[in-house]
């Protein structure tokens, strides 16, 4: 189900109001104090000022420049982005903590120019997050680190990750065509496969975009591949074209269909599916935790009475 209007003409359920609010502005001007660069402005979600507003934040470490070129994305690129701050792991966490916030989604570009993909930078990041805000909830939406499993293995070792998110992006069809040719869909596959595997008790999530020329049914079978990868929590979102120089958008996905696609992710079994025009895959992420928790406390509150 799809509405056929002229491409620079968005739907009425895609509008939305200009982001504003204490919160908002007060997180606003902190990563501008801070130097803090985040995937919400970079990517221009259109999200931000709920989120922002709700106290949840997304961050991106390891620079603002990323080594691969997928057609989706607004984030720049280069094949040599520079050197990582080495002082980024203190002040990020020293950061966070004068943001006072509940939850932070903490993600990254990709650096393929380094050795180890910058796991090891990644991994003291959430020790550093870790160790000044030790209630902080933290997501990480991490790359895929070239499918080296050793790599994957040294972030989730940090020791401080509340979910693991790592994006599956579109259907395999239109993955060569979407993604970077390094990001292939089987080896998204793998990394949230393994993910699961290295650190079971780590909540496993992954995110979907619809409206770049997918069928119904390849959507479906998507949401499958990554139910049996072990994801626990899945996110559907309209793409929205960045750019003239960013792929177009092939429809807009009706409202009805993306709630069809949360009640068959819902029967898959997934824990939670957030499926909307407007959804992103860190959107209202604190929430979706909160729910998994209070959900899975009162589950074993009832099996031991």
């Amino acid at each position: 189900m799809s509405e056929n209007l002229p491409k620079n003409r968005k739907p009425e359920w895609l509008k939305v109001r200009a982001p504003g609010g204490e919160n908002y502005l007060n997180l606003k001007q902190m990563m501008r104090e801070r130097r803090l660069a985040t995937v919400c402005e970079e990517a221009h979600c259109p999200n931000i000022g709920e989120c922002w507003g709700g106290g949840t934040a997304t961050i991106m470490v390891m620079g603002d420049t990323c080594t691969r070129g997928c057609r989706f994305c607004n984030v720049k690129t280069a094949k040599f982005p520079g050197a990582l701050d080495p002082d980024e792991p203190v002040n990020v966490a020293r950061s966070l903590k004068d943001m006072r916030i509940d939850y932070v989604v903490v993600t990254t570009v990709d650096r393929d120019d380094l050795a180890d993909q910058g796991a090891e930078h990644f991994a003291e990041i959430i020790r550093q997050v870790k160790k000044e805000n030790p209630r902080l909830r933290i997501e990480t939406l991490a790359g895929d680190f070239q499918g080296n499993q050793t790599h994957l293995k040294t972030l989730l070792d940090s020791d401080g990750i509340d979910v693991f998110a790592h994006n599956i992006e579109t259907v395999e069809r239109l993955t060569p065509k979407v993604r970077d040719r390094r990001a292939t869909y089987r080896q998204t596959l793998d990394v949230l496969r393994n993910a699961k595997k290295i650190r079971p008790q780590v909540v496993t999530k992954t995110s979907i975009m619809v409206g770049l020329g997918e069928t119904r049914e390849e959507v479906i079978q998507t949401m499958q591949d990554c139910f049996d990868a072990g994801v626990e929590i899945i996110t559907l979102g309209q793409y929205l074209q960045p750019s003239s120089w960013h792929l177009t958008v092939a429809e807009f996905v009706h409202p009805d269909q993306f709630k069809e696609y949360e009640k068959l992710g819902l029967q898959m079994g997934f824990r939670y599916v957030a499926s909307g025009p407007l959804v992103r895959s860190s959107y209202r992420a604190g929430e979706f935790f909160i729910q998994a928790f209070l959900n899975e406390k009162l589950q074993n509150d009832k099996v031991g009475e």
